[in-house]
């Protein structure tokens, strides 16, 4: 493709060299640059593209999209100065796969908690109902019934696109699509056409790099103030914020809640241990799901298919038959007797519902043991909060050890604790197994385990190292669940 096609209609400040340059591949990696690539230099939080120009063209970049021209340009290579590498990125990865999201119905769900069940929930339903789609989550990316691995809530732009592409090649009507507040303002979505866009709530989570609450709502509110007016915009009208997030949008603005007036209404009829009967447009239905925080993630789920032209009917009876998210209040009931509950609340927010849930479950039977940590090179204001949630909520808490990354876990345990009155109500375990092991030997019949923060996750971060760990084999082991041959050393 020529790149005077790729750039058409894109602001641009200066171009020099072959403006009709054969574009073969477009990066952003300098180390994995391929002849004919056009290599967009990007600034990052880590390091700045800029740096890698001039590798990028030795190894074959035929074009480099920069926000600033490096001191020796190289004479065979187009250069194509633009005010924001990111944003161009974007729009010109759309043009490249050409333009695969206005091939299929593409929706974004973002929010603090709850975005990878209503996106995965989203994908679940509609595969029920007979269509052929596609995820983007922080679990997994799924291309109709194809898996790959995931490495990043919304991936890059290029990567992002690339799949959608697949996506419409394989006959995908819909794609769901967690979108993350990094990639709103990294711009990886820009160029990519949603369909609608929902928002579940927010609550303090990554300031450290947002830097304030403030910044964080305007990152989100962006992905609404950009969608089109052919779109649809269905946001929590129970959190204060919701109605924030729709102040500048040109989509149609709808509501669902639990508690105030909305266009998608929702009452929890009953909540027991295995399942709740809720009332959704005044017909009701019977879910596998346990909890406030879930009956709005299906309510939320109901909402976006009637959205998008799914009968009541039909949304409800598929809506009955969808299970839990991996690593979403994911339950094991051990031999002796105590409920394990593996749950990826790692957010302040997450974890009070997680723990508000599991209390209203035992109902004065059995307790509550927590073991739960914050994770290293992470918003650091959230840690204290974390642990007096976990304090005040259950019975015994186990503070520990969750990605560490470059900070002494010791540390992190000391900010988690440092406001902690000594009520014998809670200790630290640095080591994560012997957290996990310590609480299922306190735990007796009857009594709840709740291991929270890592969910799916599958690897423990020390350092730069990436070792495997996995809460729910832990937990299998720690409660006798496993037999030796099982267990996965």
């Amino acid at each position: 493709m020529k790149l005077t096609e790729l750039l058409s209609g894109i602001e641009t400040l200066r171009t020099t060299g072959a403006a009709d340059a054969e574009i073969t591949s477009l990066g952003f990696d300098s180390r994995h640059t391929t002849p004919g690539q056009l290599f967009f230099a990007v600034k990052g939080s880590a390091s700045d593209g800029h740096d890698y120009i001039a590798q990028a063209t030795a190894d074959g970049a035929a074009a480099v999209v920069c926000e600033r021209l490096p001191e020796t340009p190289a004479p065979e290579v187009a250069y194509v100065v633009v005010a924001d590498s990111s944003a161009v990125l974007g729009t010109v990865a759309s043009r490249f796969y050409g333009e695969p999201s206005r091939k299929l119905k593409l929706v974004g769900v973002t929010g603090t908690n709850g975005k990878t069940t209503t996106a995965t929930l989203l994908y679940d339903l509609f595969r029920r109902l007979g269509y052929k789609a596609g995820l983007i989550s922080t679990v997994v990316y799924r291309i109709d019934d194809e898996a790959r691995p995931s490495t990043h809530t919304t991936p890059d732009a290029i990567r992002l696109n690339a799949m959608l592409a697949e996506m419409a090649e394989r006959g995908c009507d819909y794609c769901f699509m967690e979108v993350s507040s990094h990639s709103i303002v990294q711009e990886r979505i820009a160029g990519a056409t949603f369909a609608g866009g929902v928002f579940t709530n927010i609550t303090h989570d990554h300031l450290d790099y947002h830097g304030t609450f403030a910044e964080y709502i305007r990152a989100k509110k962006l992905f609404f103030d950009r969608l089109p007016k052919e779109a649809f915009a269905l946001v929590n009208t129970d959190d204060r914020n919701g109605a924030v997030m729709v102040q500048n949008t040109a989509a149609a603005a709808r509501t669902y809640s639990l508690r105030s007036f909305s266009d998608f209404p929702c009452r929890i009829l009953e909540n027991t241990p295995e399942g709740m009967l809720l009332e959704l447009e005044g017909r009701q239905v019977w879910t596998r799901f346990l909890g406030r925080f879930n009956a709005y993630n299906l309510t939320a789920v109901y909402g976006t298919a009637r959205l998008l032209g799914a009968g009541c009917d039909e949304t409800l009876q598929a809506l009955s038959t969808l299970t839990p998210v991996n690593g979403r209040f994911d339950t094991l009931h051990s031999p002796e007797g105590v409920t394990a509950i593996v749950d990826y609340a790692h957010t302040p927010d997450a974890l009070r519902n997680v723990i508000d849930t599991v209390n209203e479950l035992r109902d004065g039977g059995g307790r509550l043991l927590v073991v739960v940590g914050c994770g290293g090179d992470r918003d650091r204001s959230k840690r204290p909060v974390m642990a007096q949630i976990a304090a005040e909520g259950a019975d015994l808490s186990v503070f520990t050890s969750d990605n560490p990354r470059h900070e002494d876990p010791d540390a992190i345990l000391a900010e988690m604790t440092a406001s902690l009155p000594d009520t014998g109500r809670w200790l630290t375990i640095t080591d994560r197994r012997q957290a996990i092991r310590a609480a299922a030997a306190m735990a007796r019949r009857g009594d709840y385990l709740l291991i929270a923060g890592k969910g799916h996750e599958t690897y423990q971060i020390t350092g730069d190292t990436r070792t495997h760990f996995d809460d729910k084999e832990e937990v299998r082991r720690a409660l006798g669940m496993d037999t030796p041959a099982q267990a996965r050393e």
